[in-house]
């Protein structure tokens, strides 16, 4: 039940999804005609792949205004704002501890308007996540990976909101 929640979830959040910079390849484009489906040995095996290559993202789903992707974080990621784009991740291994909220301290700006990294976040709200586990993220709330032991594994969902 939880396994058809999540791809239902996928499938609902990629018909209003945006693409991720951090992508090291395209993945497929989005049928505008027809289901797609993922199966969980597709996710998994990506996942193992990126993580052997040191890899943070590949993207399996390209829908132009929306993307999914898998992501592997190990250890921490840099602190991000998006300017247009809101993220929903569904945890699939490990544990970690997610910052939002608060300020991105550096803040550079990033390829597109309203898009900005930073060293780490002052002053967001930090708490543990675990396989299982969804995390949405508006556009303009600074996120990150503060820390993971041993790795995070999550599905990456981006859409654009106007």
């Amino acid at each position: 039940m939880i396994r058809r929640s999540v791809y239902a979830l996928v499938i609902v959040a990629a018909s209003c999804a945006v693409a991720s910079a951090q992508s090291t390849t395209t993945g497929p484009p989005a049928p505008k005609d027809k289901a797609m489906d993922m199966s969980l040995e597709m996710l998994q095996s990506v996942a193992k792949e990126i993580a052997a290559k040191g890899q943070i993202t590949q993207r399996v789903l390209e829908g132009g205004t929306f993307s999914v992707n898998v992501r592997h974080i190990a250890g921490a990621e840099t602190g991000l704002q998006h300017g247009k784009i809101a993220e929903v991740w569904v945890v699939r291994e490990g544990t970690g501890i997610v910052a939002t909220g608060g300020t991105l301290v550096d803040r550079k700006p990033g390829a597109a308007p309203g898009e900005f990294s930073g060293s780490r976040i002052d002053g967001g709200v930090e708490r543990a996540i675990k396989p299982g586990d969804l995390v949405y993220i508006p556009p303009g709330v600074p996120h990150g990976i503060k820390e993971s032991k041993g790795g995070i594994t999550y599905l990456n969902i981006r859409f654009e909101i106007q």
